[in-house]
Formats: structure tokens, C-alpha cells, sequence
């Protein structure tokens, strides 16, 4: 089996208006450290991503951000996690989806966005294959859904790609399922080496 060792994490640099916003990204901090994973994420010690990065750091777990410069006297940055600084957000998106695994996708505003529509458009080029998970929480991303569905019928967007993308409910539930989706693409590519 392809070992999982870094699970990139998209979300909000702000709160957002629930409570369940943050203690779902709490839960999805705990949840990559439990699994043994880092946690890759935008370097900031704000929002949602601060939560989950402190919390995998808190359960012992990797963590490794990634921040443009300009952005550390609006963000911060953990203390006693690795970060790396970079000129440009483009420089940042880049390496934090070169560094992941997998992804797992909290909410978030435009941001968050701009960084799912790489990896997905990624995913239809083919220039990766990486599981790409959406973190449910009451609810947030079946909007986003519905549009990939949208342009699906239109035929702007194949269907293999929509089916790539899935939403889950829990932390621990989005782990398992990268991990089923890695086991499902070994056993695809071992035959095909047969």
C-alpha cells in the first residue's frame, strides 16, 4: 500500500459563523495526528487552519506550514511547528499541494477555493491523482456540489471527475476514506502490472 504521510488541509483563515466550523477542524487536526500523518496547511495562526494545525501539534503530530512573508504580521505563524516562508501566495498553493498526499477540504472562503479548484482541475488534467475529501460540516460544501454536478450536465466537467469528489462527515471518517481510496489505486495499478 502507498504510505500516507502528509494529508494537506484547505480551510478558512477566519472562523466563519458556526461553532461546528471550529470544532471540526479541531477534530481534523486530531485525527491526521492519531493517523500518523503531518498536517500541511497555509502557515497562519488564525481561523480554521490555525485550529487544526494546533491541534494536530497538540496531539503530538507533524506540522508543517507554508506562508508568504507579507502575510506573517496579518496571520502569525505556531511557534513550535516547521514552517517554511515563501514570496508569493502562488508559491505557497504550489508547494502545499506538492507536499500533500491527499487533501482534505474544511470550510473556507475564496481562498479555499481558489486552492480546491487547483487540485481538482489537477485531478481532470491528470497531472496528479491524489484523494481529495470535502469535510461536510452542516452541510457547507453541498452548494459547491451541486455546482460541479451543474457543470457536469452542461459538459464543461467530465464525470469521472465529480466522482472523484466526496463528502464525509467526521475527521476520522475523511482519513479512512483517502486511505480506502490509496488501497483501491494500488490494487488498480497492481493488476495493471500483471
Amino acid at each position: 500500500m502507498a504510505k500516507l504521510r502528509s494529508i494537506g488541509v484547505f480551510c478558512g483563515s477566519r472562523m466563519g459563523e458556526r461553532k461546528s466550523y471550529a470544532d471540526a477542524a479541531a477534530a481534523v487536526g486530531r485525527a491526521i495526528a492519531r493517523a500518523e500523518c503531518r498536517l500541511v496547511y497555509g502557515g497562519g495562526d488564525v481561523g480554521l487552519m490555525g485550529i487544526a494545525a494546533s491541534s494536530a501539534a497538540a496531539e503530538g503530530g507533524p506540522v508543517y506550514g507554508i506562508i508568504p512573508g507579507f502575510l506573517i504580521a496579518r496571520e502569525g505563524h505556531l511557534d513550535d511547528v516547521e514552517i517554511k516562508i515563501v514570496e508569493t501566495m502562488s508559491e505557497r498553493k504550489s508547494q502545499l499541494i506538492a507536499e500533500s498526499d491527499a487533501y482534505i477540504i474544511l470550510p473556507g472562503g475564496t481562498g479555499t477555493l481558489e486552492e480546491v479548484f487547483d487540485v481538482i482541475s489537477r485531478q481532470q488534467l491528470e497531472l496528479q491523482d491524489k484523494p481529495i475529501v470535502f469535510l461536510n460540516t452542516d452541510g457547507f460544501w453541498s452548494p459547491f456540489i451541486d455546482l460541479i454536478a451543474h457543470t457536469v450536465r452542461e459538459g464543461f466537467t467530465p464525470q469521472s471527475l465529480a466522482d472523484h469528489i466526496e463528502l464525509i462527515d467526521r475527521g476520522d471518517l475523511a482519513i479512512a476514506r483517502i486511505c480506502a481510496q490509496l488501497n483501491e489505486k494500488d490494487a488498480i495499478n497492481a493488476e495493471r502490472a500483471d
